[in-house]
């Protein structure tokens, strides 16, 4: 069996709903598929008019009043309507019967079923009246039919996807004169180690601070923008491990010669020895990142994507900043309060299951470095067709 993409389209309700995390945790654990790539959009009636005019393709009378129906939802909810732009998520997966598969984890429309099984019957309704009429329709997630259909889906939206996806500007209401901010979240590598249901936990605990996603990327750091990134670490690492170091040189040679070491001495010895220890420590932090240690990267691979997987993610809204991080908890796991993310996700100080930026110019440089609004959807998707 090939190597299929398929996707995901999470509706405007499930994204407002905050039951992204929910939807994402069910898709890869369910599935076990390779997400590959991830965008929002603000789609143009023009992008949704093309979508929905290829829904309907059944000549069953059942399936296609259903068709239809799905047809006239996303017309209705996809399409900006008096100044309202509604968020769209799109969600890549990669494997061998990913069509399939996909299908099998989003459920039925008609989702009959009361078990909670699927995402449909999760997330989604289709409710009936005692006549049989349809009150209330919601499916909370598009998915394809078919290998055909998704081809012709992601070319579709890889085609619209430079301008209208990406990092969304105004596209989310706020009170007038709110002081508003963007901030990034990164969902570290250490959540794709095996399919599970912890990329989509670690979101769903970020949906309690209240903020807009306006922004999601699928990224694999480089080794280049792993050293710029955490740049500012590298000199307090040097510092911060000065007393210990000298602490920790000074037993060694006491116990090994049986030495006394002065207190100067030992100080002296944290000056050598702190610096040394920091930048060991460093470099572990950019090869769990990256895939690689800075010393063992050889030149020419230093900008090329990282073998370690994340997801970036772009939060819009009133204090942003101190609300992510206040959700995420200190970088000690240990010292986390209950209900914070590095509480029930993070295992040491290194591997923490997310980061925050801790203020909104850190933000902006960070967001610079994994460069957000680079548009590695469009690449992924034509690089599988090989089409342009």
């Amino acid at each position: 069996m090939s190597e299929e993409l398929s996707y995901v389209l999470v509706t405007p309700y499930s994204i407002r709903k905050a039951r992204t995390g929910g939807i994402l945790s069910r898709l890869i654990s369910r599935t076990a598929l390779d997400l590959v790539a991830a965008r929002m959009f603000a789609p143009s009636s023009k992008l949704v008019q093309e979508y929905a005019g290829g829904i309907v393709t059944s000549d069953n009378p059942s399936q296609k009043a259903i068709q239809e129906r799905l047809r006239d939802y996303l017309v209705s909810q996809f399409s900006p309507n008096e100044g309202n732009r509604p968020r769209v998520l799109m969600l890549v997966f990669q494997g061998q019967g990913a069509i399939e598969k996909i299908r099998g984890a989003v459920g039925h429309i008609l989702h009959e079923s009361a078990s909670g099984d699927t995402i449909r019957d999760t997330f989604g309704d289709y409710i009936t009246d005692a006549n049989g009429k349809v009150t209330h329709f919601e499916p909370a997630v598009i998915a394809p039919l078919d290998a055909q259909t998704a081809k012709a889906d992601l070319l579709l939206w890889a085609r619209h996807s430079d301008e209208e996806g990406g990092l969304l500007d105004s596209v989310v209401s706020h009170p007038a004169g709110a002081s508003v901010e963007k901030t990034l979240v990164l969902i570290k590598p250490d959540n794709f180690r095996v399919p599970s249901t912890r990329p989509g936990g670690v979101l769903d605990v970020f949906s309690r601070s209240g903020l807009y996603i306006v922004g999601f990327k699928v990224h694999r750091m480089s080794v280049a923008q792993a050293e710029q990134f955490y740049g500012p670490v590298l000199e307090v690492l040097m510092d911060k491990l000065k007393d210990r170091s000298g602490e920790q040189a000074a037993k060694a040679l006491a116990g090994e010669f049986g030495m006394h070491i002065s207190a100067d001495v030992q100080t002296r010895l944290g000056e050598i020895f702190g610096p040394i220890n920091g930048r060991e420590n460093w470099e572990q932090i950019v090869k769990f990142m990256a895939g690689r240690k800075p010393s063992e990267c050889p030149s020419e691979l230093r900008n090329s994507p990282g073998t370690e997987k994340c997801i970036a993610v772009v939060y819009e809204g009133v204090d942003a900043v101190r609300k992510t991080r206040e959700v995420l908890g200190p970088t000690d796991p240990s010292k986390a309060p209950p209900g914070s993310i590095r509480r029930e996700f993070g295992q040491t100080i290194m591997v923490n299951a997310a980061h925050a930026s801790d203020s909104a110019d850190n933000a902006k440089r960070e967001m610079g470095i994994i460069q957000i609004s680079e548009n590695n959807f469009k690449a992924t998707i034509e690089a599988h067709f090989g089409e342009k």
